[in-house]
């Protein structure tokens, strides 16, 4: 569940209720895509993002990337609007994940095939995701380093340094499910 946003505009790094050393009570908080669709559809400039998003996911899902999550964070979870007059121009995403191949000749391939999936600049222009790969074969110290980085990052804004909280969401989800809300103009617009 996505808890509320708190009196910054942003997720809290924990709900306040449970405390921050309850595991189950801390980001990144685990969800469905369709509740985050549900939940972040709120705008015209926000369903925009989220079909590219969808589109993006689907495009992982195809080329082998199922078994993994992906932490979804950037302005588009806090309060944007709001807090800095504007509509959020992307999702940040990092997707930690196993190759759908173990031999690195054929990885490189697909790689070097789908790079809107894997080159942050070309996967904002197509999907409007600020999209980063942690690639879970690889020896795990460099998965805990990545995930230090990655979540030391997420979890405070750039500007004004302010701890706040982000989503997470498995890649093998009812993608369908909420591209459906989406077509059927369900959610919070």
């Amino acid at each position: 569940m996505i808890p509320e946003l708190n009196q910054s505009g942003v997720l809290p790094p924990f709900i306040p209720e449970r405390g921050p050393t309850d595991p189950a009570g801390m980001a990144p908080y685990r969800t469905t895509i369709t509740e985050f669709v549900s939940r972040y559809a709120l705008s015209p400039e926000r369903i925009t993002i989220l079909r590219g998003l969808l589109e993006y996911r689907q495009k992982l899902r195809a080329i082998g990337i199922n078994n993994g999550f992906q932490w979804l964070d950037g302005s588009f979870v806090e309060n944007v609007e709001l807090n800095r007059g504007r509509p959020p121009a992307d999702v940040d995403l990092v997707t930690f994940a196993m190759r759908p191949t173990t031999d690195l000749e054929i990885w490189k391939g697909i790689v070097n095939d789908n790079k809107e999936l894997f080159l942050p600049n070309e996967s904002k222009e197509r999907f409007k995701c600020d999209a980063y790969f942690v690639d879970l074969n690889t020896h795990p110290i460099h998965v805990v380093s990545n995930t230090r980085y990655w979540f030391g990052l997420f979890s405070h804004q750039r500007e004004s340094y302010l701890w706040k909280g982000m989503v997470e969401v498995p890649i093998v989800c009812a993608d369908e499910d909420a591209l459906e809300l989406l077509d059927r103009g369900i959610g919070n617009v």
